[in-house]
């Protein structure tokens, strides 16, 4: 789908962006990295919530690539990223272990995004609103 103000190739670029900075998060969750075990040790959420979260990226990241679930996805992107950069802002610091705020820099492009996608998108996910609550029932 593409639109006047965002055309074919700027959307793919939103997907690629927002699905390459998720899916390269990955190797440290799931391989268990000194700063991925240190940041949801100090969330409290360590494993838990290290592995769940990698695997709710990955899931976003394939939905936003393929062009029939981007809208899914993206609002699946928005709450995760939501939920690191309220991590950052509340508990872990914009910049952890020294790395500059790059992390939190990731979660707001990510978001950035994601958002924009979730608008461009929007239609698909008001027909499966209207599908699900809005089903008349026939006598």
């Amino acid at each position: 789908m593409s639109t006047k103000l965002f055309p074919a190739i700027a959307v793919w670029v939103l997907r690629i962006i927002a699905a390459i900075i998720m899916l390269q998060t990955l190797f440290f969750k799931f391989t268990a990295s000194d700063e991925s075990v240190y940041i949801f040790s100090q969330l409290g959420m360590e494993p838990w919530g290290r592995i769940a979260s990698g695997v709710l990226e990955m899931v976003a990241s394939i939905l936003i690539l393929i062009p029939r679930t981007t809208f899914f996805g993206a609002v699946l992107a928005i709450g995760l990223m939501l939920g690191a950069i309220g991590a950052h802002l509340t508990k872990l610091g914009i910049e952890v272990k020294n790395d500059g705020g790059l992390l939190f820099i990731y979660a707001l492009i990510v978001f950035v995004s994601s958002a924009i996608l979730a608008f461009i998108y929007r239609q698909e996910g008001i027909r499966l609103f209207r599908r699900i609550f809005l089903k008349t029932t026939s006598l």
